[in-house]
């Protein structure tokens, strides 16, 4: 069908290293094989280490180095946003993907990152939301940015396809929903009005508000807890404690071991960490999609690692 016309040579980047090929010249037809795709300069293998360095933090500067010492051939950042490209349609795909299973437990956060915004930089807020499904695993059930974490950003995320101004939203959405609010984040919210030199009185004080066994217990205590702050003239803290204690008890409602896991936003906190520790390395997007997808691909990243595949609660608690 054809005939030989001598050969060409071309790099081939494989995990063992450069390797040259040497390529028929063929007249009459187009030489094809089945093992390397036309045009093919890296390894399938070697192309998703890469996406899988960029994912997990590495810088594309780093990423050029790592490949020089790995297999001995360097890529050029503009190959690794091509590659981070296919990347973010797959992470895209997962992140609108439908969600089929029910969600007893439901954890939602959001995180600002600062991003260009009508010829400026401001701070835009990404909306997280985890959730803890039938079987007791966690998973990322939704990620979406918010211009603001405004009642109307929370209300678009939460009734989408997916599931103050977020606990409305909630109520809105969701009526038959429970909400609890984080306990670290109201302790937060206390301390601010105490004086340094009190604080860790106060502390262990609100820390055993919520050390009590049934939410009886937890509402005295923490109505003696107002009233001894007041007898330290911390009335302001007293009133912080009186309007907002009911709502960091919902809890109780559930069952007692569950407690230690729902009763604070520690399990998205981690994730937070993630994100910030990620887009550290960036500083400004210079639009919302690159801070959603960059966002979204680190979840991806730790939603499939040994984070989403240990149990985190026994449901079953919940039919007795």
């Amino acid at each position: 069908e054809a005939y030989r016309a001598g050969h060409y040579e071309r790099g081939l980047t494989t995990t063992s290293g450069q390797v040259t090929l040497r390529m028929p010249k063929l007249k009459g037809m187009r030489f094809a094989t089945a093992i390397i795709e036309r045009y093919k300069r890296r390894e399938t293998s070697v192309e998703e280490a890469m996406i899988e360095m960029y994912l997990a933090g590495v810088s594309t500067r780093r990423i050029e180095d790592v490949s020089e010492i790995l297999w001995g051939a360097s890529v050029s950042a503009s190959t690794v946003s091509n590659l981070s490209d296919k990347a973010f349609e797959a992470v895209e795909e997962w992140r609108s993907r439908p969600l089929t299973r029910k969600y007893p437990y439901v954890f939602v956060d959001g995180i600002y990152l600062k991003r260009s915004w009508g010829g400026s930089f401001e701070n835009v807020a990404v909306m997280v939301a985890i959730g803890v499904n039938d079987d007791g695993y966690r998973e990322v059930i939704g990620a979406a940015e918010g211009f603001t974490e405004s009642a109307e950003c929370w209300r678009e995320f939460l009734s989408g396809d997916k599931a103050a101004a977020m606990t409305g939203a909630i109520a809105e959405v969701f009526p038959d929903a429970a909400y609890q609010r984080c306990t670290v984040h109201f302790y937060r919210n206390v301390l601010s009005k105490v004086p340094k030199s009190k604080r860790a009185e106060v502390a262990a004080m609100l820390k055993a508000v919520h050390a009590q066994e049934s939410l009886e217990a937890s509402t005295e205590k923490a109505g003696r807890v107002a009233a001894k702050l007041e007898d330290m003239r911390l009335a302001a803290a007293a009133k912080c404690v009186r309007d907002g204690v009911a709502e960091t008890l919902t809890y109780t409602r559930f069952p007692a071991r569950h407690w230690r896991r729902i009763r604070t936003n520690n399990a998205i906190e981690r994730l937070n960490r993630e994100i910030r520790r990620r887009t550290r390395v960036v500083g400004t997007f210079p639009d919302g999609k690159s801070a959603l997808m960059l966002a979204t691909a680190r979840l991806k990243y730790v939603a499939d690692s040994e984070w989403g595949s240990r149990r985190y609660l026994d449901v079953s608690l919940l039919d007795e």
